[in-house]
């Protein structure tokens, strides 16, 4: 048994663009629902990432397939009728434009839900919809900057951003695992209910660690680049082949393995200056030194080998093409006009693992504005 087409027979409309709300779309689609993706005339902006997919985006690709795709002019008359029928047809509607686009448009839940009142709004934003901040646009990166991400990711020489963009992503999940308890509360009820979920709230409770350590440990840690902020032996150690591989010894219990198993020298469990962690992080650098000396006489994969054989948690420090050829990568694939792309696969994987198809731009505009056409050829914001 596997999960098989679950969200079947819901519908989405999303307002969406960029990366935070087209990831939460897909993962709805992959769940079953249908998706329709609007855009405005011109398109996401994220189909000009990249031109990867024979002249398309390849990131586009990643984060839409499986949507249908429909742009619309919402100063148009006509196409926000077509919009409103989507709508009180739907039952969720989400969206990440600009601040304040959607309560300029009318489209929230004290109108919507008069005549749809089953109907789920989910709204992301940078930082919230009220306070300071709320006009205030924001980009993944700002975010990880605002939150205090940057001030302990990097070296102790210099922050850094996280490589990826880890806002966006931790926003849509955060966006779709509320959608799925806002249906569940809706089986119960038979009612709707606004969400609104903040880029920088999704950001602040992932840096809960750093925080608490700040309030009430003394101080946030300081960067410490591929290093712990108090656990050793922990880090990159050079091979004889210069060659990395990142060693984590969580317990005396392991670290007196890791003496007798790995380095031969298992009087080192026994000496006062590393008999536990705190004694071990006081004398990291002697340590560390220890470690470097018995890792440089042998290659990555004999030392990744020996600390495997001794049940050592350890891993090589690789790069994105190591990934690529990894033998515990999972892919799947999409079709995007002529071009099929192979992508890391969902972590759940669904038991029709057909390739997802990517809409080009207006790809079902037709036949939905046909499916959707309205009853009055006009609807005014007052009139929802």
């Amino acid at each position: 048994m596997a999960l098989d087409g679950e969200l079947e027979g819901i519908s989405v409309v999303s307002l969406e663009q960029a990366v935070a709300a087209p990831y939460c779309g897909m993962l709805l689609a992959d769940a079953g629902a249908r998706v329709i993706k609007v855009e405005r005339p011109e398109g996401d902006f994220a189909r000009g990432y990249d031109k990867g997919a024979e002249g398309q985006s390849a990131i586009f690709a990643w984060l839409n397939r499986g949507k249908e795709a429909l742009c619309l002019n919402l100063k148009d008359a006509k196409d926000f009728a077509v919009l409103i029928e989507m709508i009180t047809r739907s039952d969720i509607l989400l969206s990440n434009l600009a601040p304040g686009a959607m309560d300029r448009l009318g489209l929230n839940g004290a109108v919507l839900r008069k005549k749809t009142p089953g109907l789920i709004i989910c709204r992301i934003s940078g930082y919230g919809e009220s306070g300071p901040a709320a006009q205030k646009k924001a980009y993944d990166f700002l975010v990880q900057a605002e939150t205090g991400i940057c001030a302990v990711t990097g070296s102790p020489e210099a922050p850094a951003r996280v490589g990826i963009s880890v806002t966006d992503i931790s926003t849509g999940l955060t966006a779709f695992s509320a959608i799925l308890r806002a249906l569940i509360q809706r089986g119960r009820t038979g009612q709707g209910v606004d969400l609104s979920i903040s880029m920088f709230d999704v950001m602040a409770d992932w840096m809960n660690m750093p925080l608490l350590a700040h309030r009430y440990m003394g101080g946030a840690p300081d960067r410490m680049g591929l290093k712990h902020s108090f656990i050793a032996p922990y880090g990159a150690f050079v091979c004889a082949d210069d060659q990395q591989v990142l060693l984590a010894i969580q317990s005396d219990r392991e670290f007196s393995i890791f003496c007798d198993q790995v380095l031969g020298q298992p009087e080192l469990a026994k000496d006062p200056k590393f008999a536990d962690n705190p004694a071990r992080y006081a004398k990291r650098e002697e340590l560390d030194a220890i470690v470097t000396q018995c890792f440089s006489q042998f290659s990555a994969n004999s030392v990744v080998a020996r600390l495997d054989a001794a049940g050592i948690a350890n891993a090589t420090l690789n790069s994105v093409a190591d990934l690529s050829a990894h033998p515990c990568l999972k892919n799947s694939a999409a079709s995007f006009g002529a071009a099929e792309i192979t992508m890391a696969a969902l972590p759940i994987p669904s038991a029709q693992a057909a390739v997802k198809m990517v809409p080009t731009l207006d790809q079902h505009g037709d036949a939905i504005r046909r499916e959707f056409a309205p009853q009055h050829s006009k609807v005014k914001k007052d009139e929802l």
